[in-house]
């Protein structure tokens, strides 16, 4: 063999299944969600990423785990089917007080809204530990500044909120008519209901903000 054909096949890709097989290790060590940018870049120089991801899935179609997409990256979750195995592992026991979820719902259907916003929505203050206990538990976090007087930050929901109740984008919130339907909500607003929680239910355009964070502090 030539100098020339010896050095070619050192940096040749390996074979699909050997990608595959790659990818799946790289996927299934990391504890977040990985891009494709973040996969290529451990794998051998030529590889093709997107080939090997739909192999993956492919493979794990029908079992336990499946290989899924979280945000912008790809991640290995408990089938949907199974998930009720998982429940005493899943239980939160730290509870929300009514503050928290109204906030946190405000947050999800108006994103990026600032603290203004959310209390002119309740009609009431918001409560600094209301606020820290969100961000403690990683369910919202600060998004761009907004460009009026003061700059007041404002807030959105994070991946890990969305993961944890099984949706891929803000999109993937239930409309009104979803929450009617499940008996979450009656087709009368209930005495003493928050105005402007939840989107019109023909809008179908809640916000998914993917802010960066670059300037929140200029």
């Amino acid at each position: 063999m030539s100098e020339e054909n010896t050095t070619e096949s050192l940096f040749d890709a390996p074979p699909m299944a050997e990608q595959e097989r790659m990818v799946e290790a790289i996927l299934f060590a990391s504890a977040t969600p990985m891009t494709r940018r973040q996969i290529e870049a451990r794998l051998p120089h030529g590889c093709d990423v997107s080939e090997a991801l739909a192999h993956v899935k492919r493979r794990y179609e029908g079992r336990g785990v499946q290989l899924m997409r979280a945000g912008e990256g790809y991640a290995f979750r408990t089938s949907a089917d199974l998930g009720f195995l998982m429940q005493k592992e899943s239980v939160e026991t730290r509870k929300l007080s009514r503050a928290a979820i109204e906030t946190l719902a405000i947050i999800a259907y108006h994103q990026p809204t600032t603290r203004s916003e959310i209390e002119e929505i309740r009609g009431v203050s918001v409560s600094s530990g209301t606020i820290d206990m969100l961000l403690e538990l990683e369910w919202i976090k600060l998004g761009r500044r907004r460009m009026t007087p003061g700059r007041p930050v404002t807030f959105i929901v994070t991946q890990h909120f969305l993961d944890h109740f099984g949706m891929e984008s803000a999109k993937d919130l239930p409309g009104v008519k979803e929450l009617r339907d499940a008996g979450l909500l009656d087709n009368r607003p209930a005495p003493g209901a928050i105005p402007g929680v939840l989107p019109d239910a023909d809008r179908g355009d809640v916000p998914d903000p993917e802010d960066d964070q670059e300037d929140m502090f200029e």
